[in-house]
C-alpha cells in the first residue's frame, strides 16, 4: 500500500505540472474544435513516459536500499546493531529479572556472541545474534539457576506482564511469547525488503555483468536470448501462416465460418500453460514441441485479428469496386486485403506478446537453453536476481519486438485510421 501511494502520488504531481507546463505551449492539437473523444489528437506524452519509468526505478532503489539513489530517499531499512530488553521470571515462589543482549547482523556476516556478564540471582543474564529479516527464540533457562522444567516460568518483558501469545515492542524489534512461554525476538524489518524477495538494482546489474562474462549453464546469456527469439518467431511465424488465411476464409465463407468458429472460440481462451502435457505427447519434449507450443498460442489471435479484419471492411468500398468491375480477386487484392490490414496488425501485435509470455512456459519442457529456462533454474535456487535479469530482458526485447512493428505497421499500412 505504501508503494502505491508513492507511486500514486508521484503521477498525479508529475501529470499537474506537465500539464500546466503543456498548456502553454501551442501545438497543432490546440487548434482543433474537439479533442475529448478524438483519438488522433492523443499522443504520447514522452515526459510522462520517462518519468514513468524513472518512478518504478526510484521506487526500486527506495525500498530496496540502493546506493544508485540518495540514502535521504531510502525506506526505513531493518535494524542492525545492539538491543536488549528485560524479562522477569518466576519460580518456586522466587522472582528475578535478567536481561538478553540481542545483536542483529546482516544476513552475510556470521559475527560471535556478545560478551555479557551472568548477573546475580536465580535468572543469568544471556546475550543471542539473529540475522536480519528473521527471528530466534531465546533459550533463557540454559543458564539460570531454575529451569523450565523446574516450573521457571517468564511473567513480565520490560516490567509488562506476558503471557503465551504476548507481544512486547523493544528498542529494534519486538518480543513475543511462545505458546510453550519461551521469548522470540524478531527484529524490526523497516519497509525496505529482504534481497532474497527483491535484490537492488546494482546487485541485479552486478549478475548481468558475470552472467555476460561466465555465461549460464554453460550457455552465454546472448545464446539464451537467442533461442528465446527463435522459438518465439518461429512459432509466431507458423501461427501466422495458418492463421492469417484461416481468418479470411471464415470472413468470406458461410461454410468455413460455421465450421471453424466453434473450434478458434473454444481454443482461444485456453491458455497454452494447459496445453504441455498433450505437446509432450503428441512431440517429445526436443524443440519441436516448443515451437507447437508457441504455434498454438499465436494461431487463434491470428485467426480472429484476420476474421475480424475481412469483417471490417465497408460494403460500401466493395460496392463500389464491383460498380467500377472489379473482379473477385481484384476485390481481395485491392480491397479486403489493404482494408485488413490494420487489424492484422493488431492482431500481430498481441500475438507476439502473448508468445513472448508463454516462452518461459514452453522451455519449461525440458530446454536445456533460453531466457525462461534462465528464470526457472534460477528460481529453484533462490536466485532472484537472476530471476529478475530474465523478466526485463524478454520486457525489453517484447518491447523492442513491439516497436518495430508498430514502425512496420507505419511504413506497410500508411492508410491506418484515415478512412
Amino acid at each position: 500500500m505504501i508503494v502505491l501511494a508513492v507511486y500514486v502520488g508521484i503521477f498525479v504531481a508529475s501529470m499537474v505540472i506537465f500539464t500546466r507546463i503543456g498548456a502553454s505551449i501551442r501545438d497543432y492539437t490546440s487548434l482543433k474544435t474537439v479533442t475529448f473523444g478524438d483519438e488522433s489528437a492523443v499522443r504520447p506524452n514522452r515526459a510522462a513516459g520517462i518519468i514513468s519509468i524513472l518512478t518504478l526505478f526510484l521506487l526500486w532503489g527506495m525500498f530496496t536500499g540502493s546506493s544508485l539513489i540518495p540514502r535521504f530517499l531510502h525506506a526505513p531499512a531493518p535494524f542492525v546493531g545492539l538491543t536488549s530488553f528485560e524479562y522477569t521470571v518466576a519460580a518456586s515462589g522466587q522472582q528475578d529479572t535478567a536481561t538478553v543482549t540481542v545483536l542483529v547482523h546482516d544476513r552475510e556476516e556470521n559475527p560471535d556472541l556478545p560478551v555479557v556478564d551472568d548477573g546475580d540471582g536465580i535468572a543469568k543474564n544471556d546475550s543471542i545474534k539473529v540475522a536480519q529479516y528473521r527471528s530466534k527464540l531465546v533459550p533463557f533457562d540454559k543458564n539460570d539457576d531454575i529451569k523450565k522444567s523446574d516450573g521457571a516460568k517468564i511473567i513480565a518483558i520490560n516490567g509488562k506482564k506476558v503471557k503465551p501469545g504476548s507481544r512486547v515492542n523493544i528498542e529494534g524489534g519486538s518480543v513475543t511469547i511462545s505458546d510453550k512461554g519461551t521469548p522470540n525476538f524478531s527484529p524490526d524489518n523497516g519497509l525496505q525488503m529482504e534481497p532474497l524477495y527483491l535484490p537492488s538494482p546494482e546487485a541485479v546489474i552486478e549478475r548481468t555483468g558475470k552472467v555476460l562474462q561466465e555465461g549460464f549453464r554453460g550457455t552465454s546469456l546472448l545464446g539464451h536470448l537467442g533461442w528465446s527469439l527463435f522459438r518465439v518467431i518461429a512459432g509466431f511465424l507458423c501461427g501466422a501462416i495458418v492463421g492469417i488465411p484461416l481468418g479470411y476464409a471464415m470472413g468470406l465463407s458461410n461454410w468455413f465460418r460455421g465450421w471453424f468458429d466453434p473450434i478458434v472460440e473454444f481454443m482461444r481462451p485456453v491458455p497454452p500453460l494447459a496445453l504441455i502435457p498433450l505437446v509432450i505427447i503428441w512431440a517429445g519434449i526436443g524443440e519441436t514441441g516448443k515451437i507447437i507450443l508457441l504455434f498454438l498460442a499465436a494461431l487463434w489471435i491470428m485467426a480472429i485479428a484476420a476474421r475480424s479484419g475481412v469483417s471490417g471492411v465497408k460494403i460500401s468500398k466493395v460496392h463500389a469496386a464491383y460498380s467500377l468491375g472489379a473482379s473477385k480477386w481484384q476485390i481481395m487484392r485491392y480491397v479486403i486485403i489493404p482494408n485488413s490490414l490494420p487489424e492484422i496488425f493488431t492482431g500481430a501485435r498481441v500475438a507476439m506478446g502473448v508468445c513472448w509470455g508463454t516462452v518461459v512456459a514452453a522451455e519449461l519442457v525440458a530446454a536445456e537453453k533460453g531466457a525462461g529456462m534462465m528464470i526457472m533454474v534460477a528460481s529453484k535456487f533462490q536466485n532472484t536476481d537472476i530471476v529478475i535479469l530474465g523478466i526485463i530482458l524478454i520486457g525489453v526485447i517484447g518491447f523492442g519486438i513491439d516497436m518495430l512493428m508498430r514502425g512496420a505497421e507505419r511504413i506497410l499500412v500508411p492508410w491506418k485510421g484515415k478512412g
